[in-house]
């Protein structure tokens, strides 16, 4: 079974990042234009959170409705659980499923490195199963 450090090796560097101070639509035009769901929020260098479209849909109308003046912050998801390089895929499914996340940051020690997505360890999964045929 592959580790998440090979994962993040062929997942390559990621161009997703926003400041917590982003405005929200902003994000989400980053998010589109580079074809992901989510963005890494960090702060000179430090990791807060993702803001995913799930949590704008889920937490944009708790604030009111107020789209065009929410930042990153406001809505960001903090609490996810994390991996480091030495896990492997089984763990990080069993993460995704009892938190109920579509997302795991990466971190190497103390040192953000990336982010898996439950699409990263389905694609981990069919390219290992293509060989046990």
């Amino acid at each position: 079974m592959c580790k998440i450090k090979e994962m993040l090796r062929w997942k390559g560097p990621h161009f997703n990042v926003v400041s917590p101070n982003t405005k929200v639509l902003d994000a989400l035009t980053l998010m589109q234009s580079e074809n992901y769901s989510y963005v890494v929020v960090m702060d000179e260098g430090n990791y807060l959170g993702i803001m995913s479209e799930r949590d704008y849909i889920h937490k944009i109308k708790v604030l009111g409705n107020k789209q065009d003046t929410a930042t990153v912050k406001e809505i960001l998801n903090g609490n996810l659980p994390v991996v480091n390089f030495e896990d492997d895929v089984n763990r990080c499914m069993v993460l995704m499923n009892v938190y109920k996340t579509r997302y795991l940051p990466v971190f190497d020690e103390f040192e953000f490195k990336g982010v898996l997505t439950m699409n990263d360890l389905i694609t981990e999964i069919l390219e290992e199963k293509k060989y046990d045929l």
